[in-house]
């Protein structure tokens, strides 16, 4: 692994975890995961298994940290860590429109859906949910899935163009 590969991904996912960290806790303790905005951003811009991975540990980890939901920690590295493969493996099943800001903010909204019922269903066996999935499911998950295609779509044209100009080896 390049260090400027290793320093991009260590800002993106620094910037994930700022942005993870002020966005307040609206429902139950639950709030809309923008750590994940970065941790997607990461492995479309780099994606290979050991950055997937690397990303993923480290999302994990540091959403862990800053989780308001009760119990949260460990759920939170299962969520990551599954969320990040099979981002990765549709990302890389749709390799021939993969750098398409549609499929970008597609794969975003998917992911976020696979992100939030990963996390609800291993909270549900690891320490129980404070509702029922579902409203849980609709009440932080989609908001969440909306938030951050948004966020993707304004981001990432201008982190993929700042990353192209630069001597950052992308798809690396």
């Amino acid at each position: 692994m390049k260090t400027k590969t290793l320093v991009s991904l260590s800002l993106l996912i620094g910037i994930g975890a700022a942005l993870h960290f002020i966005v307040p806790g609206f429902f139950l303790g639950m709030k809309p995961d923008m750590m994940l905005l970065m941790m997607f951003l990461a492995i479309t811009l780099f994606p290979a298994k050991k950055n997937v991975f690397i990303v993923a540990l480290a999302a994990g980890a540091i959403s862990a940290m800053t989780t308001t939901f009760p119990g949260g920690q460990i759920p939170n590295i299962i969520d990551k860590l599954a969320t990040a493969f099979l981002f990765y493996l549709l990302f890389i099943s749709l390799k021939k429109f993969s750098t398409s800001l549609v499929t970008v903010s597609i794969l975003t909204a998917l992911g976020t859906m696979i992100s939030g019922a990963v996390f609800l269903g291993s909270a549900y066996y690891i320490v129980s949910l404070p509702g029922p999935f579902v409203a849980l499911f609709g009440a932080v998950v989609l908001p969440a899935v909306l938030l951050n295609t948004v966020a993707m779509v304004i981001i990432y044209p201008i982190v993929n163009g700042i990353v192209r100009k630069s001597n950052i080896p992308i798809n690396a």
